[in-house]
């Protein structure tokens, strides 16, 4: 049950994201949350969360969203657990640049009145720009290349 649960709240984000639904997101999110988007993009709480979404989410026309696969980990008896989710999206900034970025989330979750939501999350880029894949790519075990 968990699992799908944990599932249900990443796909539940994503779809935020496509849709540009600024309360759908911010409600996946745990009051005391945390969300890292680089080493100069951080925020805590679901306030401040929120504006950095917004600030982020500014920049683009359009933004699609696509869960992959990912892994969960939980302690039900505790209401915690982690997790990581591979995306793919398709973007167009507002000055008309297209590109795509791969990427995963580092996650933690908590069980709030019965529901998870993300207590963390960092994003860890592995590809970002161009479509034809152009631009510097990384994984977990590759070095970049330039």
């Amino acid at each position: 049950m968990s699992r799908s649960a944990i599932e249900d709240l990443v796909h539940l984000y994503a779809d935020a994201v496509v849709h540009r639904d600024g309360d759908q997101w911010s409600a996946t999110w745990d009051a005391d949350g945390v969300w890292k988007l680089g080493q100069d993009r951080r925020a805590e709480g679901r306030k401040a969360i929120y504006e950095l979404w917004n600030t982020a989410i500014d920049g683009f026309n359009a933004v699609v969203q696509n869960v992959l696969n990912g892994t969960v980990e939980l302690d039900d008896p505790a209401g915690t657990g982690t997790g990581r989710w591979y995306i793919l999206e398709h973007w167009q900034r507002i000055n008309g640049d297209r590109g795509i970025l791969l990427a995963y989330y580092n996650d933690t979750y908590v069980r709030r009145d019965g529901r998870w939501l993300f207590a963390s999350r960092e994003l860890v880029p592995q590809y970002s720009g161009s479509p034809d894949l152009s631009a510097p790519f990384l994984n977990a075990w590759s070095k970049p290349d330039n």
